[in-house]
Parts: C-alpha cells; sequence; structure tokens
C-alpha cells in the first residue's frame, strides 16, 4: 500500500533525518558531560534533593530506575525517576537531567498552564496513536476497494492522529519551560560554576531538539495522510 509511495518517503526522510541528528547530538553531549565530574561531587540523587527543598517540594520523592536516560518525573505519584547514569554519579550531566525533572516537577506544583493541557490531552493522544494509523490504513483500504465509507473511516483516523500532532505541540513548550526553569535553578542554587553551567545547558539544548524532532514526525506523517486521502476523494 501507501508504505511504498514515493511521496511517503519524501515526506518522512528528512524530518526522520533530523531526528537522527537530535538523537546523536543527546548522546555526545551526554556521554561528553557523563564523564565530567561535577565541583561539588555529588550525585544526581542528591542534587534533586537538594533541588526539590529548595523549591519547596521535598514531598517528591526520588527514586533510581533501570534504563538510559528514562528520567522523568511522574505528577501522579509525586515522584522524580532517574536512571543509573543520573541517579548514582556526580556529573555536570547529571545536574542538567535532574535540574530539568524538577523543572517539571515545580511546573505541577504552580499549575503551569500548557502542562495541565498536556496532561488531560494524554487519553486522547493515546487512542489517537492506537487507532489512528490504523483507521486510515483500513479506510484507504476500503476505498481502494470501492467502499464510499472507506474514506469516511480515513478521515476519522487522520483526526484521531490529529490528536497526536495536538499533545506534541504542547508538549514544546512544556519542555522548553522546564529546561529554562532547570537553566534557572543551577545559577541561583550555585550548583553548578560557569563551565559547569554552559555544559548542563549543552546536554539541555540537545535534549530539547528530540522534542522538536517528534514534533515534525508526526506533522510530516499528518500531512501526508492528509494529502493521500484528500487524493482518493477527488477520484
Amino acid at each position: 500500500m501507501f508504505i511504498f509511495d514515493p511521496m511517503w518517503f519524501l515526506f518522512m526522510i528528512p524530518p526522520f533525518i533530523f531526528m537522527m541528528y537530535a538523537q546523536s547530538r543527546v548522546n555526545s553531549a551526554f556521554k561528553k558531560y557523563s564523564k565530567v565530574a561535577n565541583m561539588r561531587r555529588i550525585t544526581g540523587a542528591q542534587a534533586a534533593e537538594t533541588l526539590l527543598r529548595s523549591n519547596g517540594l521535598s514531598h517528591v520523592k526520588v527514586e533510581g530506575i533501570r534504563g538510559r536516560l528514562g528520567d522523568h518525573y511522574d505528577p501522579r505519584h509525586k515522584v522524580l525517576r532517574l536512571s543509573p547514569d543520573v541517579y548514582s554519579k556526580p556529573s555536570v550531566a547529571a545536574l542538567g537531567i535532574v535540574a530539568h525533572e524538577v523543572g517539571h516537577a515545580v511546573q505541577d506544583k504552580v499549575g503551569y498552564s500548557f502542562m495541565r493541557l498536556r496532561s488531560s490531552l494524554v487519553p486522547a493522544a493515546n487512542l489517537g496513536s492506537q487507532l489512528g494509523f490504523i483507521s486510515v490504513i483500513l479506510g484507504v483500504i476500503l476505498a481502494w476497494l470501492g467502499m464510499e465509507f472507506g474514506l469516511t473511516v480515513a478521515w476519522a483516523g487522520i483526526f484521531l492522529f490529529a490528536l497526536v500532532v495536538l499533545f506534541s505541540l504542547v508538549t514544546l513548550p512544556v519542555e522548553f519551560d522546564a529546561s529554562n526553569r532547570a537553566r534557572q535553578m543551577l545559577r541561583n542554587t550555585g550548583l553548578v560554576s560557569v563551565q559547569e553551567y554552559n555544559a548542563a545547558s549543552a546536554v539541555l539544548s540537545a535534549a530539547a531538539l528530540t522534542y522538536v524532532a517528534s514534533f515534525l514526525q508526526v506533522v510530516a506523517q499528518l500531512f501526508y495522510f492528509i494529502l493521500l486521502v484528500s487524493g482518493m476523494g477527488r477520484r
């Protein structure tokens, strides 16, 4: 089917290349600065406790998890979960990542509007990611077989997939704001020197590219779906 459509590759290859670039930037920055010990010799877990206390978030727990770069803040359970290379190592990279996740905890505390919006979109985005693609494929197949309602199914799939795009769009200000809060926290608490701040900021900037790349990928996929189904409707 359209998986082999040259137009699909035309839409999807550029954002795919950008995603590969973004991932390489993240891996390179993390690998480089995870080998650089911070001046205070504090681990990511210790830095998290310090930053949480300074923001009145002592009730937020800090836990270690398995996996690489799976660090995240869980707003439902008020838990900061850190990967092994961040939780137990006193690196500059760990400080940047921890500060970013604490930034999310601060967003949760102050009721940051985009974070609330993103949380409300989670069920719809999950539904869109699970059924949107399938509905478009099914609708295209039905339309190709001559069934008129196939286009309706395909457009319904496009609507569902658009929810994924909306979620990805709202994610951008959430992540950028968390990184800005992270930079401010690192400066205000004195956890880093000027050189360490620049290194931690480089890690944050590299990570931000991955969210932009993810957004571009789903936008390209949505535009391709719209072009495909619109073209079938004119036949």
